[in-house]
């Protein structure tokens, strides 16, 4: 162990305004401790609590969630916890045969209340390969989290934000653009290109920094007679044919999206005055479903579906596994049953009117959501019996 590296704070005596720099220092030493090549433990005494008064968890590059391990640190010292961080172990460097075994997250015990909902491990891979997919660090993105896969959403980002921080590199796979605020709780927009795997891989990874809201901004096929290109969609819960979660979360297991962030959706569809439909939204990995119809026309009909995407479910399931509040916003770019479909001859036109006034209506919900929830959207429709401490944001 590192002589002497070790901060406390118990709260008894202190003030409310003594509260802000007491969990400065504390995460001043996690991060220090990170920087010596520890993984830094944080131990939580909670008196209130009869069956699980003491956690304890390890970190990796802390740094990344520092404004999330504040407001939670804070609201816990609050109710009267106790707090202590120390160095737990030499940090395992990535070429290590034992990391391997330790990126497991299958190993839970029901016994016991986890501190935090990822180890060590599965953290500093997940910040890395943040970093390598997106081409920026993983301490740039914000509490809110907009997923699209299209460069026209990059551009009107960009339009709206010319300060935005982006890719430090050219070529990366899911390239990322960033508004960042001093308080944190500005947006983070991922271009994660098409597809359930890209959306699955991102969201695995972006999960370790406990984001307020995922959001997808996508195009969809729409599916009813009566839509028109340019029409939103406003999912209302998903049919899952994606199949990369499959063996993870079985689709029996019903997925929805979060209904604070849904309400906000559709106040602002209609603020803007925007045609839009609620409905069932049927992901699928097969681009080219149209040519053997028979299988994904039966699911649509079955389900009701109003609209067919590629990733919209998949980031919605990994939304649930890991406690994260999601919703999806799209817009009917094609109609595949009513002879339109996707062509490219009138794609450019559709796409520049769309473009701004999407990323308007989900920046206006965001908006509403920091006003109204600030310390993060109520989880409780998400969360497990054997629910982490921390992480439930």
């Amino acid at each position: 162990m590192i002589a002497g590296v070790e901060a406390a704070v118990d709260p008894t005596g202190l003030e409310p305004h003594e509260i802000n720099p007491a969990v400065e220092r504390l995460l001043d030493t996690l991060v220090g401790i990170d920087r010596d090549g520890w993984y830094p433990a944080l131990e939580i005494e909670r008196p209130w609590s009869r069956h699980n008064p003491r956690l304890v968890g390890e970190f990796a590059r802390p740094r990344a969630i520092r404004r999330y391990l504040h407001r939670e640190l804070a609201a816990l010292l609050h109710r009267g916890a106790t707090m202590t961080v120390r160095p737990s172990r030499p940090a395992l460097a990535f070429d290590d045969p034992d990391l391997f075994g330790a990126l497991d997250e299958d190993r839970f015990d029901l016994r016991a209340k986890k501190l935090f909902l990822f180890g060590p491990e599965r953290m500093a891979l997940s910040l890395d390969r943040l970093s390598h997919y997106t081409g920026t660090p993983a301490e740039s993105f914000e509490r809110h989290v907009l997923f699209t896969n299209y460069a026209m959403h990059v551009d009107a980002f960009r339009q709206r934000f010319p300060d935005a921080e982006g890719p430090e590199r050219d070529g990366v796979q899911m390239p990322a653009w960033h508004h960042r605020t001093p308080a944190g709780d500005g947006v983070s927009l991922v271009n994660i290109g098409i597809g359930p795997a890209n959306a699955k891989t991102i969201t695995d990874h972006l999960a370790v920094l406990r984001p307020d809201t995922m959001l997808m901004i996508g195009h969809c096929g729409g599916l009813r007679n009566h839509q028109r290109l340019g029409d939103f969609v406003l999912a209302t819960s998903y049919l899952r044919g994606d199949h990369v979660l499959d063996d993870i979360l079985p689709t029996t297991i019903p997925v929805i999206p979060n209904h604070r962030l849904n309400s906000f959706l559709l106040s602002a569809l209609e603020g803007a005055q925007a045609p839009y439909r609620l409905g069932v939204v049927h992901t699928t990995d097969n681009r080219n479903w149209e040519f053997n119809q028979r299988v994904t026309m039966a699911a649509i009909r079955a389900a009701r579906a109003i609209a067919i995407d590629m990733e919209s479910a998949t980031i919605a399931a990994n939304g649930f596994r890991y406690r994260i509040p999601t919703a999806t916003l799209l817009c009917v770019s094609d109609k595949p049953l009513h002879a339109s479909p996707k062509l490219a001859a009138g794609a450019a036109t559709f796409y520049e009117a769309s473009k701004r006034k999407h990323l308007g209506i989900a920046l206006t919900c965001l908006a509403q959501v920091r006003r109204e929830h600030p310390d993060g959207l109520p989880t409780h429709d998400i969360r497990s019996p054997n629910e982490p401490l921390l992480g439930t944001h």
